[in-house]
């Protein structure tokens, strides 16, 4: 009986698979993907786009079932009509390849076109909308920062960059200010609601402080800041509840939140917007050195008042002991003041006379005219009075060949159908009565 020794198999040789190189591994999935694809088009989502010094583009497309990395060449990309920015929806026509040197599947984007907006930024153009008509971004709410804050409190990851980029900034500018912290994470399903709890234990500390509770500091700015990061990292400050928490917070809100081209809803619902975590510490803490500086001035200026008065001081004693070294002089410059004002006195007096007996007669007359003149008005009133009731006089109509009509039992006629053949009607004319047979009626028609 023949047994295997050592686990050969006699088929094992023939059924071995080819033993590859990586880098030609590579090269033939490429091929394959090559052969099997391209050119491919794909349809989803921007995302963490950049532009390269070379002019190159990357950036990663993804929908809700997966994502892929893309690679737009200078080439291509100055074909570009529009700027893409995160979340827009695109449509890219290109060819698959496999990147060697990671060993990652890239679309190499030959052209790309738009095909309408991204779920993400379509729901923050719609929040963004709501909010605004609502007034929430208008900018008769948003408050000033204090020139001089006593404390600053910032909400932001304990181990984010940008706690220790606020940091940094504030112990350089201020760092006499003291910071209190809340720590909240910046990204995730947790985010918004670790955040708003963050800014709002942060408000309830300056209202205790506000209040005179124990357990109060005294906080006058709020940052709310985190680094960049594509739309999806920065989702949770597009959070409708926690942009009512900052519109509702009792200490103004400055958001610091991504890059300078980064947007959010807590951008547009704070007091104030920085492009950076850095630039929020900067916007509320005045570097140090300037409030030293004026110092200075204020000192100085206040040395040189002191220095002022007491030469004035000076003066004041010098003028003082002359005086008192020659009483006699003294009493005639007063007596002579008072003769002065005494002379004042009198011309005043007389002047006041005048003045009011001048006034007294231009009121005589203003009186007299206006007299005159309500008299006139009253008369001209008369006169067109008259004229209207005499041209309502019915005598005058009747002058001019009308004729007044009335039955037996003296009622007005007006109308013909009032009228029967053979019937006797008054009528009135200018100059006296007629007794009238009517002999036939003809309505008109």
């Amino acid at each position: 009986m023949n047994g295997l020794t050592n686990g050969e198999n006699p088929g094992f040789a023939a059924a071995a698979p080819r033993v590859w190189g990586v880098g030609a591994l590579c090269r033939a999935i490429a091929d394959a993907l090559s052969a099997r694809f391209n050119p491919v088009a794909v349809r989803g989502e921007i995302s963490g786009f950049t532009r390269a010094a070379s002019g190159h583009c990357y950036f990663t497309l993804k929908d809700e079932g997966g994502q892929l990395r893309c690679a737009m060449f200078r080439r291509a990309a100055a074909l570009l009509d529009f700027l893409p920015r995160e979340g827009d929806l695109v449509e890219i026509r290109g060819r698959l390849a496999v990147y060697e040197p990671r060993g990652e599947l890239q679309m190499v984007v030959e052209s790309l076109r738009r095909a309408g907006q991204g779920n993400l930024f379509e729901q923050f153009v719609r929040l963004k909308a709501r909010l605004e008509e609502e007034g929430l971004f208008d900018a008769a709410r948003k408050r000033a920062l204090p020139a001089l804050p006593r404390g600053i409190g910032v909400v932001t990851s304990l181990g984010a960059a940008a706690w220790h980029d606020v940091v940094t900034a504030l112990t350089r500018r201020s760092p006499h200010i003291p910071v209190v912290l809340a720590p909240a994470s910046v990204q995730g399903t947790a985010a918004p609601q670790e955040l708003a709890r963050a800014l709002r234990a942060l408000g309830e500390l300056s209202l205790r402080h506000a209040r005179g509770q124990p357990g109060g500091v005294a906080l006058d700015v709020l940052l709310l800041v985190r680094g960049g990061g594509s739309m999806e990292d920065l989702w949770a400050f597009n959070d409708e509840a926690l942009a009512r928490v900052i519109a509702a917070s009792p200490v103004p809100v400055v958001s610091g939140v991504g890059h300078e081209t980064d947007f959010t809803i807590a951008d547009f619902v704070a007091d104030l917007r920085a492009p950076t975590p850095t630039a929020a510490a900067e916007l509320c803490a005045q570097p140090r050195s300037h409030g030293l500086d004026e110092l200075d001035g204020l000192a100085e200026a206040l040395q040189d008042a002191a220095g002022r008065h007491l030469d004035v001081q000076a003066q004041r004693l010098d003028r003082g002991a002359a005086r008192l070294g020659r009483p006699s002089g003294l009493v005639g410059r007063q007596q002579a003041v008072l003769a002065t004002l005494e002379q004042r006195m009198r011309h005043v007096r007389q002047g006041q006379g005048q003045r009011q007996a001048d006034r007294l007669r231009g009121l005589e007359e203003r009186l007299g005219r206006a007299v005159e003149r309500h008299g006139q008005r009253q008369h001209e009133r008369v006169e067109r009075m008259a004229l209207r009731l005499q041209a309502l006089d019915p005598a005058l109509v009747l002058r001019r060949g009308y004729a007044w009509l009335e039955d037996e039992r003296g009622r007005a006629i007006t109308q013909a159908s009032a009228l029967v053949a053979g019937e006797t009607v008054r009528a009135t004319l200018a100059d006296g009565q007629a007794d009238l047979e009517v002999r036939a009626v003809r309505p008109q028609r």
